[in-house]
């Protein structure tokens, strides 16, 4: 048997005024049944309404842009913590490599290269080119710079929302002609100062394999809270989309 609400708690649960329920009684968005002189609703139906914000034909990774469903001051935190307690630098972005978040615990080179307009463009680039990378637990792979880096798959309804990386550090210990080689090639290609850059790799991070297999899972955890957030919200943006669609009076 349904449990009947009242007009009162119709108006609590979606969140509008008496005169907007009997409005969307008479144009048939909401059906009730009359007991003497008051309307009852069906509670299962008002839940069934609410939730259609979220049953859209187009999936809620194509209406809402990354930062519409994750907030960043929250998931920002949370990367902070991320990348310093595996002491890598980390940043979340949209599928485009756009970011949607600062970079957290970012190393001096790095740091050096998104200064440069070209070196950013290459950062976000190679984002992006991660981004596209298939689907799966994360993978080590080398970015523009020479370091590794991996992706954690931030998904709604099953469609790639943004990505989070990890990355900024060698599996390898690179020799002193490598190192001067890369400084030389980035400093030049990105139009740098070489003497910085050289410096700054005399602090470069080495993360040996097993340190590795634990980012990679800390990766999928952090990636997975991010979607847990991201789906909520989008819940959300869609009940209030859905309400005030049902609440606006036509002109």
């Amino acid at each position: 048997m349904y449990e009947l609400i009242t007009t009162k708690q119709v108006q609590d649960l979606l969140r509008v005024d008496r005169i907007t329920v009997y409005r969307m009684l008479k144009d048939g968005r909401l059906k009730g049944v009359k007991v003497g002189n008051q309307w009852r609703f069906q509670k299962n139906e008002i839940e069934t309404l609410m939730a259609l914000g979220t049953q859209d034909k187009d999936s809620p990774a194509l209406k809402y842009a990354p930062r519409e469903v994750l907030p960043v001051h929250y998931i920002q935190v949370i990367q902070d913590v991320f990348a310093d307690m595996n002491g890598v630098g980390s940043i979340t972005t949209g599928p485009d490599g756009e970011p949607v978040t600062d970079i957290s615990n970012s190393c001096e080179f790095c740091e050096l290269i998104l200064g440069s307009p070209l070196g950013r463009q290459a950062c976000i680039n190679s984002w992006k080119e991660l981004a596209q990378t298939p689907k799966g637990d994360p993978r080590f792979y080398q970015c523009h710079a020479g370091f590794q880096y991996a992706r954690g798959r931030i998904e709604l309804e099953g469609v790639l929302t943004a990505i989070q990386v990890a990355g900024q550090f060698y599996n390898i210990p690179p020799s002193q002609e490598e190192i001067d080689r890369r400084v030389e090639e980035l400093s030049e290609k990105y139009q740098i100062d070489p003497n910085k850059l050289a410096s700054a790799a005399k602090s470069l991070r080495i993360l040996n394999r097993e340190r590795q297999g634990e980012l990679g899972n800390w990766l999928k955890k952090v990636a997975k809270t991010f979607e847990i957030i991201a789906q909520e919200r989008a819940d959300l943006l869609g009940r209030l989309k859905n309400i005030a669609a049902m609440s606006s009076f036509e002109i």
